[in-house]
């Protein structure tokens, strides 16, 4: 009778020590579980570090991702720049007013005066405080001591058209104001210009050639654009003067919008300057580009030079791309375009194909300084009415005829600036 009243106690009912080892397998489960959640999270880090995005935010704030964002605070969890890694032209230009030039067109005395929009007489300063932030890294501010050091004992050299002049100067102008006034100097020629910063044993040079390969308007220019003739397989005669360089960037683009067709010609003008055919402008440009990757090819050795191609600088001749419908151009433009991916006219898809072909097939590396997406929303970065032409600056009345704006080359200080930074980063 005991023995059946102590079982009807404990019917139903887990002895206590039953059930403190229950309890004590389950909560070592759940640590074991915590600590594989934990090792997995830490290492997935590294993993996949070539795929974070910035903090995700909440719905109400994806109608403002194209708005103007200023003084950003939210985490910044992009990923150091990596070359190789980041897409650079994914991104946006978000203004922040703390960010000034390290130099204007007044402190730095080697700007053309083309270029020189303050002093010419532009009033509106925003298109300076608009820094590039790409969606995937950070991309380095520019480091004018950490510039000249990559660059000790060495000899960079520009080698293009106006446009590369644009991005030469603005790289020197970056320079120079660290670097004490007897250790510098400054020559200039019609074809070469040399900046020499002495202490570092360094050079940073810019060589005139549009085209890359010859033509009748290389030194003495043909205003007339119809009666300009290009040697599409010659040119040695200039690029003799680009050995023996330590870094080279090529640009090559604008020079070549000044028609449909394009008269070429192979070998000499011995003959006159008959005996050119006409090609479509790609197709002469493929001729061209082919002929100076041959001589990349059969003259650099990759193992003293590193050979850089700037690409196309888009004009913004065509304000109805940017949903200006006046026809004005890049006149009294203040503010970048802010549509994602916007892009003009004024940038040939065809010529940038070409060039990726043509790169392609190379057996020397050349590494592309990507600043075409970058630099068509940026319509107010232009020196417009703020420059000269034929060696004048425009009247009072001339600044007023939107026509009269250059809306293809940039102020400086202005955008070339970021085209630096990206390069530096590159080096």
């Amino acid at each position: 009778m005991i023995l059946s009243g102590i079982m009807k106690v404990h019917r139903g009912k887990f002895p206590l020590s039953v059930i403190v080892i229950t309890i004590c397998v389950l909560v070592f489960i759940a640590v074991l579980y915590a600590e594989r959640l934990s090792f997995l999270s830490s290492n997935s880090i590294f993993k996949f570090k070539t795929c974070p995005r910035k903090t995700t935010k909440p719905k109400t704030s994806e109608k403002k991702a194209d708005e103007e964002i200023v003084n950003t605070t939210w985490i910044d969890d992009r990923f150091d720049f990596d070359s190789e890694e980041c897409n650079v032209a994914n991104g946006k230009w978000v203004f922040n007013q703390s960010i000034k030039p390290i130099y204007t067109d007044i402190s730095c005395p080697y700007i053309d005066r083309q270029f020189s929009c303050i002093k010419n007489g532009r009033t509106d300063s925003d298109y300076h405080h608009w820094e590039w932030q790409p969606e995937d890294c950070t991309l380095p501010s520019f480091n004018p001591e950490l510039a000249l050091k990559k660059l000790q004992g060495k000899r960079l050299l520009f080698v293009g058209d106006s446009l590369q002049r644009n991005q030469w100067e603005s790289f020197v102008c970056l320079v120079e104001w660290v670097i004490p006034e007897q250790q510098k100097s400054m020559k200039r020629g019609t074809s070469h210009s040399v900046f020499k910063a002495k202490e570092y044993n360094a050079t940073i040079e810019f060589y005139w050639a549009p085209y890359l390969v010859e033509s009748n308007t290389d030194i003495n220019i043909i205003g007339d654009t119809k009666k300009r003739i290009i040697k599409v397989d010659t040119i040695t005669e200039r690029a003799k003067n680009w050995t023996g360089v330590d870094i080279l960037v090529f640009n090559t683009y604008v020079w070549w919008m000044s028609g449909s067709r394009i008269k070429s010609l192979w070998g000499s003008f011995a003959n006159g300057q008959e005996g050119y055919e006409e090609f479509d402008t790609p197709v002469a440009y493929k001729l061209a580009l082919k002929t100076w990757a041959n001589w990349v090819d059969s003259t650099i050795n990759p193992n003293k030079t590193r050979v850089f191609f700037t690409t196309m600088s888009p004009t913004h001749t065509r304000s109805q791309d940017w949903g200006n419908m006046k026809d004005e151009k890049c006149f009294n433009e203040t503010k970048p375009v802010r549509k994602k991916k916007h892009w003009g006219t004024g940038s040939d898809k065809r010529i940038m194909s070409v060039v990726a072909k043509v790169v392609k097939k190379m057996k020397v590396p050349v590494t592309f300084i990507n600043i075409t997406q970058i630099s068509e929303y940026r319509i107010d970065g232009h020196s417009a009415v703020y420059t000269e032409t034929g060696g004048k600056l425009l009247t009072d009345e001339e600044r007023t005829n939107p026509q009269n704006a250059d809306c293809i080359h940039w102020c400086l200080p202005g955008i070339p600036d970021t085209w630096n930074q990206i390069f530096l980063a590159m080096l």
